[in-house]
């Protein structure tokens, strides 16, 4: 039942994440809770299984951190990935 602090707390800094970063109109509004929410669970769900428990705060640590670090950095690419597509599109269209 505590996996889900996990999928809570990455959730929520994904969404907060996604008005703090520039670029938000270039991705939709759930994918970096989706992307945080994610990795929480994926961080969470190994660790336990290698028998870390509730009360090993290196659980709480990484299933927090990982989220911190991982979904500022895939947003950038997905933004910038997104932007160059944009870019592309527009000079194939001949769009200004």
């Amino acid at each position: 039942m505590d996996i889900l602090l996990a999928f809570i707390f990455g959730g929520a800094y994904g969404a907060v994440m996604h008005y703090l970063m520039p670029g938000r109109t270039a991705r939709g509004s759930a994918v970096a809770p989706v992307i945080g929410a994610v990795l929480g669970g994926l961080v969470w769900m190994p660790l336990t299984w290698a028998g870390q428990t509730t009360l090993d705060p290196w659980l709480w640590i990484l299933s927090i951190a990982v989220p911190a670090i991982v979904v500022p950095a895939v947003l950038a690419v997905l933004t910038r990935t997104r932007a160059n597509h944009d870019a592309r599109e527009r000079l194939r269209l001949k769009i200004s």
